[in-house]
């Protein structure tokens, strides 16, 4: 019997383990800050781990049954920029795991951390062909060049790459303005996006935080001007986030809602992180309420994630 290709799973389902990673990461940092047990974020790395493996195998598989090539998705003016996911996703498990083994944490974050240089170079060269129009711009542009550079900056510092950090976190910076400029200019003067892309806004809150996170282990932990400023803007992207919230919820759920997760993971990371290096009366209480309401975010989107898969699968049994 002859096979029958079929559509290869769309990259935005990568932000899948990178929500579950941001999760994980809330919890360690919140677990430093709290004292709470290492096993309680431990489970949550394992999760994230298989998640991305899992992933993986599924986007491998059905390539292999599909026409179309991982280039062409790479090349797609919507879905390319979202394979920053799994590098960053990577780099970030390979922190967790210097913590215990690191000969292989450092092996990881270096082999994401190059993959990661890759395709962002690649990326940006694609993008100067003059092929891309503004339309196709989402928040997701962040990923390859702001989001994977600060990360790699804060995975640099770990592993004592000190010059690589400042080089990691300088390529951010720079292109945290050039992609707002972009993204900003793309939302405020062209039409609205798509619903299926509207999620991606949620990336946008992601910088100052990712920054934040990259500078606390470029600084050791201190509390600086630099840390400050990061804060400033992150509270107000928070806050711009809010005032968008009406428009989030009349979107029916899909699995683009995953983009929600790991801006609003490393959000609520950072702020816990500066919570606690600044303590005043009631501070644990609202660490361990940003932290509930993170967890809750991403059970929820998880929990219709599942309701929705088995849903769709029971609609295509049906239809056969």
């Amino acid at each position: 019997m002859t096979n029958i290709p079929v559509a290869r799973i769309p990259l935005n389902t990568f932000a899948i383990p990178l929500g579950l990673t941001g999760l994980a990461e809330a919890w360690s940092d919140a677990g430093a800050t709290l004292h709470l047990p290492f096993a309680v974020s431990e489970p949550l790395w394992g999760i994230a781990a298989v998640a991305s493996i899992w992933m993986i195998v599924a986007h491998v598989v059905r390539g292999a049954r599909s026409d179309a090539s991982f280039v062409s998705q790479l090349r797609h003016p919507a879905q390319g920029p979202v394979a920053a996911m799994m590098p960053i996703a990577g780099m970030l498990m390979g922190i967790n795991l210097h913590g215990f083994w690191p000969v292989a944490g450092a092996s990881l974050i270096l082999v994401s951390m190059v993959a990661a240089l890759l395709f962002a170079g690649w990326l940006v060269s694609f993008w100067l062909r003059g092929e891309l129009s503004l339309e196709s711009v989402h928040g997701g542009y962040f990923l390859p060049t702001v989001a994977a550079s600060f990360v790699a900056g804060g995975a640099a510092s770990v592993i004592g790459a000190h010059t690589l950090a400042t080089g990691a976190f300088a390529v951010g910076a720079f292109f945290w303005i050039v992609m707002f400029a972009l993204v900003a200019g793309r939302l405020a003067f062209r039409p609205s996006l798509p619903a299926p892309l509207v999620p991606t806004m949620a990336v946008l809150m992601a910088p100052p935080a990712v920054a934040g996170l990259s500078w606390f282990a470029f600084n050791h932990g201190a509390i600086d001007a630099v840390e400050e400023a990061l804060l400033g803007l992150a509270l107000f992207s928070l806050l711009v986030q809010l005032f968008l919230l009406p428009r989030y919820v009349r979107l029916a759920f899909s699995l683009g809602f995953w983009s929600f997760a790991f801006p609003s993971a490393f959000v609520g990371a950072f702020l816990i992180e500066c919570i606690g290096k600044s303590p005043f009366i009631g501070w644990q209480v609202l660490a361990y309420a940003i932290l509930a309401l993170v967890s809750a975010l991403v059970l929820a989107i998880a929990v219709f994630s599942i309701r929705s898969v088995v849903r769709d699968r029971a609609v295509a049994r049906g239809a056969e």
